[in-house]
């Protein structure tokens, strides 16, 4: 009896790729298994899960977190830039607290961004006294829901509570500043001036600029003696005995006329 020789062992290739099982659609479907397996080498990706519909009977939901209820507002800013100025608007619908949390940020903006240049300082009030009755609609919301699609926004501090809110100082200064340089200004003008007042000379006789000074002043150049409203005749001075020189002025439809005696 013969032994057949032995073969030698037939290399395997380590390249070679696995051969995948025969797959039996009715075997798979009967086994509880997908109809349509996964493919090798392809990623399958699932649709996004629907976000769950808001509540019946709330409305429309937040812009900004989806929450509700919400309400339809639109808080405005107002940066000033000197020459130019630029307008902000943020519309709604907002809940509570993403309602609360605009309106501070905004507000704090244009507190210290909404000065800077002359139709700013009238504009940007207004701006804010607008946001108050937006305002008011967001405050009269209850809390959100929760369980919302995302997370409400964090009001912050309140306005009065922020750095920004110092910049009220700046129209407060303003204003002041301007009262202040008016109420100067008429003490100065002899248009405002009475009998008994002392007026001083900044220009020449032909050419006269008077203001009215302290009459214990070295300043004061005359004495009014007299004065006469709605005309510019001076020769109703001649009534005041101590009269020696006149002043008149005429503005529009407003003219005086002022008798002086010199304090010379």
């Amino acid at each position: 009896m013969t032994t057949p020789p032995v073969q030698p062992p037939v290399p395997q290739n380590p390249y070679a790729q696995p051969v995948p099982p025969q797959y039996t659609p009715h075997a798979a479907a009967h086994a509880g298994a997908p109809a349509y397996p996964q493919q090798y080498g392809q990623q399958q990706y699932a649709p996004p899960a629907p976000q769950p519909a808001p509540p019946m009977g709330y409305g429309p939901s937040c812009r900004l977190c989806g929450s509700v209820p919400a309400v339809e507002a639109t808080i405005r800013g107002h940066q000033g830039f000197i020459v130019v100025m630029r307008f902000l608007k943020l519309r709604g619908p907002f809940c509570r607290r993403c309602g609360i949390a605009a309106h501070r940020d905004m507000t704090a903006k244009s507190m210290w961004q909404g000065w800077w240049g002359i139709g700013s300082m009238i504009i940007n009030p207004i701006t804010m006294l607008i946001n108050l009755g937006q305002r008011s609609k967001i405050n009269r919301l209850p809390e959100p829901i929760p369980g919302g699609p995302g997370t409400p926004m964090d009001p912050g501090k309140p306005i009065f509570r922020r750095p920004a809110t110092l910049m009220l100082l700046v129209p407060v200064a303003a204003f002041a500043l301007f009262a202040t340089m008016i109420v100067v200004g008429a003490q100065s003008d002899p248009q405002y001036a009475s009998v008994g007042e002392c007026v001083h000379n900044s220009g020449s006789y032909s050419s006269p600029n008077m203001t009215v000074t302290d009459c214990s002043s070295s300043d004061a150049d005359y004495e009014i003696v007299g004065k006469l409203d709605d005309t510019t005749d001076d020769s109703g001075c001649k009534a005041f005995a101590r009269s020696t020189v006149s002043y008149y002025e005429e503005y529009g439809s407003s003219k005086y006329v002022l008798c002086l005696a010199s304090k010379s």
